[in-house]
């Protein structure tokens, strides 16, 4: 039995370790891929616990990625802080929902989360990572905040959005990505860039800041409501070790590798998912 539990262990590592690194290589961390392999592991665990094992998990990883992108200077930690004033409510009111909805529920909320977001990633063009850095200023029209970031390598960002429309679109986003359990890296990250003008290279390392106030909340709360106890102590212990080193290489390997193909096999394989657990809810 010691031998099992050390072999369940090391499965979970790896597991951590395969989706940190294929997070980090496309660029879209790895929530939305460790929510639903716990739910297959685990078909008989609440919700609820899964999540915050899943939110548990992203913390750790977003703050391995956040150091390196805070070295480099790339992220506005103005916008996220400010952004933060509604994402925490909405993160805190999204860990507190989770406990009272049904498995079943959920799985069909996941479902089409998952499918909705396969459709975003076969639809979105994916840039090629080896093309260099615009060596200018940047800039997009919208009223109001005007932030200037000045990088590691002297480029400087500057950019303008509509902070009441961006608080107001986090604190939805916080509630989904807290529910949901996924850290929200592929929802924060094209949010910023597409719909508030944040330029590529900051919207990355900003998420990553705001990822992790949100983890950090959510899995507070559900220590708070009783979600997050030894069982998923011991689940964070063994998949958030795994994704540190996982992030690590898949950061190495980032710049090596084209991630067009990649990301469309990965968006094929959610949908399929997402159509799997809709076609099981609709057989019980």
């Amino acid at each position: 039995m010691f031998h099992s539990l050390w072999l369940a262990y090391a499965g979970l590592a790896l597991i951590g370790l395969t989706i940190g690194g294929y997070g980090t290589l496309v660029g879209a961390g790895g929530g939305f891929l460790l929510m639903p392999v716990l739910l297959f592991i685990y078909p008989h665990s609440k919700p609820s616990e899964l999540a915050a094992v899943s939110l548990a998990c992203i913390l750790i990883n977003t703050i391995s990625g956040g150091i390196a992108y805070a070295k480099q200077r790339r992220i506005d930690y103005k916008s996220a802080l400010l952004f933060s004033i509604t994402i925490i409510p909405g993160s805190i009111l999204g860990a507190m929902a989770t406990k009272y909805v049904p498995r079943s529920d959920f799985e069909g909320v996941f479902a089409v989360f998952l499918i909705a977001l396969s459709l975003f990633m076969f639809l979105k063009k994916t840039e090629s990572r080896s093309k260099p850095a615009e060596r200018k200023v940047q800039k997009k029209s919208s009223p109001m905040r005007k932030p200037v970031t000045k990088a590691l390598d002297g480029i400087v960002f500057e950019y303008e959005y509509n902070p009441v429309f961006g608080m107001t679109i986090f604190l939805f986003l916080g509630f989904i990505v807290s529910f949901l359990g996924i850290g929200g890296g592929a929802l924060i990250v094209p949010t910023l860039i597409y719909m508030l003008n944040f330029p590529i290279f900051i919207a990355a390392g900003t998420s990553t800041l705001m990822i992790a106030i949100v983890c950090f909340t959510s899995t507070v709360m559900h220590v708070a409501i009783g979600s997050f106890d030894w069982w998923g102590v011991i689940h964070l212990a063994a998949i958030g070790g795994g994704m540190v080193f996982g992030a690590q290489v898949g950061a190495h390997f980032s710049s090596k590798v084209k991630a067009v193909w990649i990301v469309r096999a990965l968006a094929a394989a959610l949908g399929a998912a997402g159509v799997k657990m809709i076609l099981a809810a609709l057989a019980v």
